[in-house]
């Protein structure tokens, strides 16, 4: 998990669900081919070295996209918004992008990409304004809570710092992230708090991904087993269509001046 995502909303995607049967599947149908065209195919893979040049390649392409730490890239009702903050949320947008196949170093998806940032820092900024207007904050438990849950997840205080330093941060920063991230979910609830999901719509979700599992050569699990990770995607994905458009409306009424 990259600690520096931490803010950033998170897109609902499809099922996110095990599906170990799927590895099961390649291996067998690896032990299946002909020798001969095991080989072929292996003749025509990329080597080990190439792969790591051209992911070098990519990164430093990335890397290109990134401001000046101190620079101001855009103020949000007076308060300023520095490159730090941009590059953290470059990093989040571009690896959603590769996660999709997409290639975020591309020149045509650079001014995409910079778009994006922009607009989901001052959206991010705004939430964080009113949710520190209505007073809403972020208890030294709930933050100490999540943070030994980060803790568990890397394997102990050591692995996580470990994690921080390679990311150039420390425990105070990411608390902080923490923090914020609490703040919006928080707000979140406030203004558009989850909605009941209906029995029909989980059946209907869950149909449409065992469709496409299947076309994929997969299987998904029992719906029974899936309803309850179903109904929270559904119900993140309402809260965040209705956030989009409470943002849309802050905007408005916002004194917004990007930078760059």
């Amino acid at each position: 998990m990259n600690m520096k995502k931490l803010l950033l909303p998170i897109a609902a995607g499809a099922l996110a669900l095990s599906l170990s049967a799927c590895n099961d599947e390649d291996k067998a149908t690896k032990e299946e081919k002909p020798q001969e065209e095991t080989k072929q195919e292996a003749a025509k893979a990329p080597t080990e070295k190439d792969q790591a040049a051209a992911a070098k390649e990519m990164q430093e392409k990335m890397a290109e996209q990134e401001v000046d730490e101190s620079k101001v890239v855009a103020v949000v009702n007076d308060e300023e918004l520095k490159g730090d903050q941009y590059n953290a949320a470059l990093a989040s947008i571009q690896g959603q992008m590769q996660q999709s196949g997409q290639d975020p170093s591309s020149k045509e998806a650079a001014e995409k990409v910079k778009t994006q940032v922009l607009d989901s820092l001052v959206g991010q900024t705004l939430i964080l304004q009113k949710a520190k207007e209505a007073k809403i904050t972020a208890s030294e438990k709930e933050i100490d809570e999540r943070y030994k849950s980060f803790e568990e997840q890397y394997g102990g205080e050591e692995a996580m710092n470990k994690a921080l330093e390679a990311q150039s941060m420390d425990s105070k920063m990411l608390k902080d992230q923490i923090a914020e991230s609490i703040l919006f979910e928080k707000y979140q609830d406030k203004v558009v708090p989850a909605k009941e999901v209906t029995e029909k719509e989980i059946k209907d979700y869950y149909d449409q991904a065992a469709s496409q599992a299947k076309a994929a050569g997969q299987e998904l699990p029992p719906l029974e087993e899936a309803k309850e990770e179903i109904k929270g995607i559904l119900q993140q994905q309402q809260q965040q269509e209705l956030l989009a458009k409470h943002v849309e409306e802050l905007k408005a009424d916002a004194k917004i001046e990007l930078k760059i």
